[in-house]
């Protein structure tokens, strides 16, 4: 019996001395810096693509996941998804100088395997080149995600590259124009392209440009939303794709005199009117609902607000801190939940978690990729307002919690 007794005083004494152990760590966790835990995830997800691309090992090394409904189109189309997606959201961080920081070491490293990463994509000689015709009009999708990745960082990615590999992207790039997008948002993949070609002075084509752009003008339906073609679709599609390629392209315009149907100002601002809405779709406790198609893009749903913040800036209405806030509160409860990540380190088919029947049919696990669209903030300085401003209360906290909020109006800024 005193043996017991002993033996219960001592798990006593040890749990009650590592009650305060674990509440330190508790405690250092929930006041670990916004910007690191951006950082941290940004890197988790980013690394086994690069680090294993840029070795040539990245096709032998992913185990692909197919959607339960998958179309049945070549699979080869998933190297060129996660590789485009995962650049388009992360070039303008890995485009900050170097520093001596744990997050520069990381964002140091990232460049180093993304320029051979680039390199190898189109080196028809290593394991890793892409196929840009596979049968399917799918390679252009993300062509335009490649080329995203060049336009917002061309110091950091595009002016890096060999004289030889930038000729391989170019002719690469040239032949999709042989695919015909869909009538929807697939016409801004086009223009994409060939607003990049305009970008670094190559030929380009611009009545696909003057075409696509106003028909999605046309397609803009009001108070921040544009239509996917004809027909709405309630979905993120206004985040994807629509409002960020919209206000790259005409930008791009802008600069080289081009002529387009709307202006930068009014394509910024029909993005900011939307970003005032889908900030109000982050609830209270850091969930948003899971509507439309490509559910599984998680954060991807909300690249607009990620891209005001790094560019265009917010709207007034909304803050460097609340808009913060709101993302990270995101960030922590969706990838907190089991199964996001596979035994690799690669993302896997789900919402919040491993959820492969949320896959529509043209959708594998390299797709998932379009969750980096968020990190674009992570391209400002660690000095910058929307990092260093104190954390604040977002809309749907403030209403929820009998607080003043602002109220919401409607707004058509079609001129």
């Amino acid at each position: 019996m005193k043996q017991q007794i002993k033996l219960f005083v001592a798990v006593l004494i040890a749990v009650m001395m590592a009650v305060p152990t674990m509440a330190a760590k508790k405690k250092t966790t929930a006041q670990e810096p916004d910007r690191k835990v951006w950082a941290d995830l940004c890197y988790k997800i980013a690394r086994p693509v690069l680090e294993n691309m840029s070795k040539g090992n990245f096709q032998k090394d992913f185990t692909l996941e197919l959607s339960p409904k998958w179309d049945g189109r070549d699979t080869r189309v998933a190297y060129l998804e996660a590789f485009a997606r995962l650049m388009a959201g992360i070039s303008p961080w890995i485009a900050l100088p170097d520093d001596g920081t744990p997050e520069g070491a990381q964002r140091k490293q990232l460049h180093t395997w993304a320029i051979q990463a680039y390199k190898n994509a189109v080196d028809p000689n290593n394991p890793d080149h892409i196929t840009w015709l596979c049968n399917v009009a799918q390679p252009l999708c993300d062509a335009s995600y490649l080329v995203e990745s060049f336009m917002r960082a061309p110091e950091a990615t595009w002016d890096q590259l060999d004289n030889v590999t930038k000729q391989r992207y170019i002719d690469g790039l040239k032949s999709l124009r042989t695919i015909s997008p869909a009538y929807n948002n697939w016409l801004l993949f086009r223009c994409m392209v060939e607003a990049f070609f305009m970008s670094i002075g190559e030929e380009y084509d611009g009545y696909v440009m003057t075409v696509g752009l106003r028909k999605m003008s046309e397609w803009y339906l009001s108070d921040g939303w544009y239509s996917d073609g004809p027909e709405f679709a309630m979905d993120y599609y206004n985040a994807y794709a629509m409002h960020p390629m919209m206000v790259e392209v005409v930008e791009i315009c802008k600069k080289h005199n081009f002529p387009t149907p709307v202006s930068l100002d009014l394509a910024v601002k029909r993005m900011n009117r939307y970003n005032e809405i889908i900030e109000r779709f982050i609830s209270p406790e850091g969930a948003y609902p899971a509507v439309g198609r490509s559910v599984i893009y998680r954060m991807g749903a909300f690249q607009t607000l990620a891209m005001s913040a790094w560019k265009y800036g917010l709207p007034e209405s909304l803050s460097n801190g609340g808009v913060r806030s709101a993302l990270t509160a995101v960030m922590k409860r969706m990838f907190a939940v089991d199964g996001n990540f596979t035994d690799k380190g690669y993302l896997q088919l789900g919402f919040a978690g491993h959820q492969p029947g949320l896959a529509n049919y043209y959708s594998n696990n390299g797709s998932l990729y379009m969750t980096s669209l968020v990190f674009m903030p992570l391209g400002l300085p660690a000095t910058h307002p929307f990092w260093t401003a104190p954390a604040e209360q977002w809309t749907s906290q403030k209403a929820w919690s009998g607080q003043p909020f602002r109220e919401d109006y409607h707004t058509s800024l079609r001129k």
